[in-house]
This record gives C-alpha cells, sequence and structure tokens, in this order.
C-alpha cells in the first residue's frame, strides 16, 4: 500500500475539471437523443442549435483549462508509481485532451460547411463562412463521431485507472483533483503560495 499523495492540482483546475465532465456528460446524453428526432422538423433544428451552442461554450471552456494546465505545474504523480503507468497516463492525458479538441472544433467547422451553419442559442444565426459542400459536411461530422467515440472510450479508461489506485494502489490519487471538503474548504493551505492556489 503506498503513501497518499497530499500533493493537489490548483482549485481553479479542479473546478474545471469537474465542470467540464459534467458539461461533456450532458453534451454526449443530449448528442444521443437528438437521434431521435426527426430530421427535417422544426424541432430538430431547434434542439441541433442548442446542442452546437452548448458545444462551443464547452470547447471555449476547454481552450482555458489546457491553458491553465500548460501554465501550472500539474502535482507530482506518487512516489511509487511504475514507470509504464506514468507513461501511459502522460499519453493518456494528451489523448483525452486532443479528444476534447477535436469534438467541439469538428462540429463547428462541420457547421460552416452546411447551409444551416449555427444559431447560436437560436437566437444569433451565424451564417456559414465556408460553402455547402457535402463532401467536407461528412468529413468533418465524422470525425465528430469518431471524436466522441474515443473519448467515451478514453474516459471509461481514466475512471477505471483512477479506481485501481483508490481501491488497489490506495495511493490516494483522486485527492489531488477532488474538491476540498469541511471548514478550510475554500482556503489553501498555509505552505501553498499564492500563485499555485
Amino acid at each position: 500500500m503506498g503513501n497518499p499523495s497530499h500533493e493537489r492540482y490548483t482549485d481553479t483546475a479542479i473546478a474545471l475539471h469537474w465542470l467540464i465532465a459534467l458539461l461533456l456528460l450532458g453534451q454526449f446524453a443530449f448528442g444521443l437523443l437528438l437521434g431521435d428526432i426527426p430530421r427535417g422538423t422544426p424541432a430538430r433544428g431547434y434542439y441541433v442549435n442548442l446542442h452546437k451552442s452548448s458545444g462551443i461554450l464547452i470547447g471555449l471552456l476547454i481552450l482555458l483549462r489546457l491553458g491553465w494546465r500548460l501554465t501550472h505545474t500539474p502535482p507530482p504523480l506518487p512516489a511509487g508509481m511504475p514507470r509504464w503507468q506514468r507513461r501511459a497516463a502522460r499519453i493518456s492525458h494528451i489523448a483525452l485532451y486532443g479528444c476534447m479538441l477535436a469534438l467541439p472544433l469538428s462540429g463547428y467547422l462541420g457547421s460552416n460547411f452546411s447551409k444551416h451553419g449555427v444559431k447560436f442559442f437560436n437566437l444569433v444565426h451565424w451564417a456559414p463562412w465556408g460553402p455547402d459542400d457535402k463532401t467536407l459536411y461528412a468529413f468533418f461530422n465524422g470525425t465528430h463521431h469518431v471524436a466522441a467515440l474515443l473519448l467515451a472510450l478514453l474516459v471509461a479508461i481514466h475512471v477505471l485507472a483512477v479506481a485501481k489506485h483508490m481501491l488497489i494502489d490506495r495511493d490516494g490519487l483522486l485527492l489531488r483533483m477532488w474538491p476540498r471538503r469541511g471548514a478550510r474548504g475554500g482556503q489553501a493551505p498555509a505552505n501553498l503560495s499564492v500563485e499555485n492556489r
């Protein structure tokens, strides 16, 4: 049994992680439900534009999270973690970010190679800046679906890896990304510098 790791991600990184996780879960469910709405109906256009609009906002949050990650060093992995697991963790995180970026980007690009464009939250119409090209639309739409499937697979692997660390290794890995609780929930530890809060 390893020693629990007491080093944590910053409060901002933790908030963005869980917010994006919840939003992506909702967006996945939303995307699946769109398949039940008949094509060519007003209801489909309404809900597709809500899906596109929320996807754009989630994409901006993902960019914010990636920027935060690149400018704030994450806490070290548990000392006893084997080298192959460290490498696997690094590769899987890169793949997760790649899929999270590919999803909203491919959806947005696909929308701009169709005649519909985006009606942002069904209020403001953003006319497509590209031609109505069925081949390009099919490419980006296919990329969107493949990225969604890959992201779902990577998230499942991510959750299983965390479960292994919590239940088998017992190295406290999840605590690095778990929101603080208790009376000091909103306070950073005294030995944590201001720029790392």
